[in-house]
C-alpha cells in the first residue's frame, strides 16, 4: 500500500511538472502592460494622471482565466487600458491585505481608481469584452465615484439589536430561516458545508436538540455529493441551489474544514460514511497538496485548460485523467494554509489514531516555523511578501500549535501558540477604543484601510479563548472578548454567517468540556486514555495529559488527587467526574457529564 502510494505521487509529481497547462501568469496577454500593486505604482498613476484597473484573481478560479482569455485579449479593451489606465493584477491569495478589502466583489473582481487612488467603481465576475470597454470608456469621460463606491460601507439594518440577548434571538432567527430544508446546508444558491454554522448544530445536537442534529446530519450528507468520487478532496460549492452542479476548484480552506468537521461527525454519529469522507480529503491532501519537504500547498485550480469547463474531465476517472493531465496545483506554501491545514490533521488524528497523521501535522509545522516564521512570534504568508505580515497567518499558525499541544501534549507548542498570540495582541490589535483584531496594519501609499474582519475576527476568539482555558491567562480571554464584542455590534453581527456568531457567543460565554489523563506518557493504560480523550466528540473541549515528571500543568485551575495507577477525569460546568481508569469509563464519565 505505501508503496503504490508513492509510486502515484511521483506520477502525479511527474505530470505536474511536465503535463499541466501553465500557471495564469504565465499566460497572461502581453497587450496588457500589467504592474503590481505597490505605492510605486500608485505613485507611477498620480504622476501620468492616469486611471487605474485592478485585475484581482485567483489562480485556480475558472472565470478568472476565461476573462483573461477573452476580456484582456481583447484588441479594443486593450487599447483602452493602455492609453487611459495603469494596469495592476493581483493574485488574491498572495495579497491578504487586497483580497480582505474586496473580497465581496470576486472572483474575478475588477476594481477602478481615479489617478489618486479613490475608488470609481467595483465589478463582480466575469466582465465580457464588449461591456468592459463600455465600463472602461465612460470613467475615461466622467471619472466620478459611482454607487459601487461606498456599497461595502457597513450600514445598521434599523433593528433594536444592542441588547445581547436580543441580538442572540435575532441571529438564531437568521440562522434557521438560511437553513436550506429541502436540501441542507445555510444558503439557497451556493450549496457547500459552512464550517462553523454546521460545528453549531452539532454540538447542539450533541446536547439534545433534535432539530439541530437533523440539520448537521442534512448538511453533512449533502456536502458528500462535492467529495471528488477519483481524487477525493472537495470541491468548492455547488451552484443553483443543487449539491448537483460543483464548481470543480479545490482549495485549502474548503479542504481543511471538511477534514476537520467531517472527522467530528464521525467521532459524534459512528458513521463510517462520514469517516470515507474525511478520508478522501486527506488522501487528496497527501497526493496533490503536500511538498517533498511536508508543508502544504495552497489550491488545485478548476480547469485543465484554463478557460475551458471541465465537467467531463471531472467526470473521468483516475487513470483517464492522468492520461489528459492534472489542473495545475499552487505550490506556494502559505503560513496561514499550513495553519488550517495541520489543526484539521489534528481532528483527523483524534478520530483514527493514525500516527502518520500526527507525524505529517508536525512535520508542517517545523516547516513553517523554520521557513516562516518572523521576530516575536509572527509569521510571514510567502517566503517573500510584497506586503504584511497579516493576521491571518500568525492566527492560522497560533491556533494549530495549540491543537498539536492539545494532541500531542508537548509543550513546546503551547509556547509557540503563545508566541503568536502575543504576536497577534501586540501587531493586530484594532485601534485604541475599537474592539476586535485588524487583518493587516496600515502602511504606504495605496488605498487599503484597515478594518475589522468578521471572519478573522471569528477564529480570534475562538483561538484566544481555547489559549486562555489551557494557559489560564487572562489576557487571552480579553482577547477573545475583543472580538467578540466586534462581532455583537448588530451591523457586524447580521452580516456573514449567523451560524459563526452564534458559536463564538457560545464559546466565549463558557467553559469547554476539560478532560485530563493523569500518568506517564510511556504507560499504554494512560495513552489509551488519552486517545479516548481525543476521541470525545466536541469541537469545543480542552485535553491534556499531565505526565507529573514534567512538573505541574500549565493551568493549574482543578486539583487531581494522586492515584496508584493511571487514570482520567472529565470536569465541566464547575464540577469533574471520578477517576476513570479505562477509555469506556472516560466515554460514559465526559457522556454523564
Amino acid at each position: 500500500m505505501i508503496h503504490r502510494v508513492l509510486i502515484s505521487r511521483v506520477l502525479v509529481a511527474t505530470v505536474l511538472l511536465l503535463g499541466s497547462a501553465p500557471s495564469f501568469s504565465e499566460t497572461a496577454t502581453s497587450l496588457i502592460k500589467w504592474q503590481p500593486w505597490s505605492d510605486a505604482t500608485f505613485a507611477k498613476a498620480k504622476a501620468e494622471k492616469k486611471l487605474i484597473v485592478l485585475d484581482l484573481e485567483a489562480v485556480w478560479c475558472h472565470w478568472c482565466h476565461v476573462m483573461d482569455k477573452e476580456t484582456y485579449r481583447n484588441p479594443e479593451v486593450a487599447q483602452i487600458i493602455n492609453d487611459h489606465f495603469i494596469a495592476i493584477r493581483v493574485d488574491q491569495d498572495a495579497r491578504p491585505d487586497v483580497s480582505k478589502q474586496y473580497e465581496n466583489w470576486g472572483w474575478p473582481a475588477t476594481i477602478f481608481f481615479d489617478s489618486n487612488g479613490r475608488e470609481l467603481v467595483k465589478r463582480a465576475g466575469y466582465i465580457p469584452p464588449a461591456r468592459m470597454a463600455s465600463i472602461l470608456n465612460a470613467i475615461v469621460e466622467d471619472p466620478t465615484p459611482g454607487p459601487s463606491a461606498t456599497q461595502d460601507a457597513p450600514v445598521p439594518d434599523g433593528d433594536k439589536l444592542q441588547e445581547p440577548s436580543a441580538l442572540t434571538k435575532e441571529l438564531e432567527r437568521r440562522y434557521e430561516a438560511s437553513y436550506d430544508k429541502e436540501h441542507g446546508a445555510w444558503g439557497f444558491v451556493h450549496k457547500f458545508m459552512d464550517g462553523p454554522s454546521t460545528e453549531l448544530a452539532m454540538e447542539l445536537g450533541r446536547k439534545g436538540d433534535a432539530a439541530r442534529e437533523a440539520m448537521a446530519r442534512k448538511t453533512l450528507d449533502g456536502q458528500l455529493n462535492l467529495v471528488d468520487p477519483a481524487w477525493g478532496g472537495v470541491y468548492q460549492y455547488s451552484t443553483g441551489g443543487v449539491w448537483s452542479e460543483p464548481h470543480f476548484e479545490k482549495i485549502m480552506s474548503f479542504q481543511a474544514d471538511n477534514l476537520r468537521v467531517y472527522s467530528l461527525a464521525y467521532r459524534l454519529y459512528g458513521e463510517e460514511k462520514y469517516l470515507t469522507a474525511a478520508k478522501a480529503v486527506h488522501g487528496f491532501l497527501v497526493r496533490f497538496l503536500t511538498s517533498p519537504e511536508g508543508a502544504f500547498y495552497t489550491s488545485q485550480d478548476a480547469d485543465l485548460v484554463k478557460g475551458q469547463h471541465s465537467e467531463d474531465y471531472f467526470k473521468l476517472t483516475d487513470a483517464e485523467r492522468v492520461k489528459l493531465g492534472i489542473p495545475k496545483v499552487d505550490q506556494h506554501r502559505y503560513a496561514r494554509e499550513n495553519g488550517w491545514a495541520i489543526a484539521a490533521y489534528t481532528e483527523f488524528y483524534a478520530a483514527t489514531g493514525d500516527q502518520a497523521v500526527l507525524d505529517a501535522a508536525r512535520k508542517a509545522a517545523v516547516w513553517v516555523k523554520k521557513n516562516r516564521a518572523l521576530k516575536n512570534g509572527g509569521f510571514s504568508h510567502d517566503e517573500r511578501d510584497a506586503a504584511g505580515p497579516y493576521l491571518g497567518d500568525t492566527l492560522a499558525m497560533g491556533n494549530a500549535f495549540l491543537a498539536l499541544y492539545g494532541t500531542d501534549a508537548s509543550r513546546g507548542w503551547l509556547e509557540d501558540s503563545e508566541k503568536a498570540a502575543r504576536f497577534v495582541m501586540a501587531r493586530f490589535a484594532a485601534a485604541k477604543g475599537k474592539n476586535g483584531f485588524v487583518p493587516f496594519v496600515e502602511s504606504g501609499s495605496t488605498p487599503l484601510k484597515p478594518a475589522p474582519d468578521r471572519d478573522e475576527n471569528v477564529a480570534a476568539a475562538r483561538f484566544f479563548i481555547r489559549l486562555h482555558h489551557a494557559t489560564g491567562r487572562p489576557e487571552y480571554k480579553a482577547a477573545a472578548e475583543s472580538s467578540r464584542a466586534f462581532l455583537n455590534q448588530p451591523e457586524v453581527a447580521i452580516r456573514g454567517t449567523a451560524g459563526s456568531a452564534l458559536l463564538v457567543q457560545r464559546e466565549v460565554g463558557r467553559a469547554p468540556v476539560h478532560l485530563t489523563t493523569i500518568g506517564s506518557k510511556k504507560d499504554a493504560v494512560a495513552r489509551a486514555l488519552h486517545t479516548a480523550a481525543l476521541f470525545f466528540p466536541s469541537g469545543y473541549k480542552r485535553v491534556e495529559w499531565w505526565d507529573r515528571k514534567e512538573g505541574p500543568l500549565p493551568h493549574t485551575d482543578v486539583e487531581y488527587p494522586v492515584l496508584d495507577r493511571p487514570a482520567a477525569f472529565a470536569c465541566g460546568e464547575g464540577r469533574c467526574s471520578l477517576p476513570a481508569y479505562t477509555p469506556d469509563q472516560l466515554k460514559l464519565r465526559a457522556k454523564a457529564l
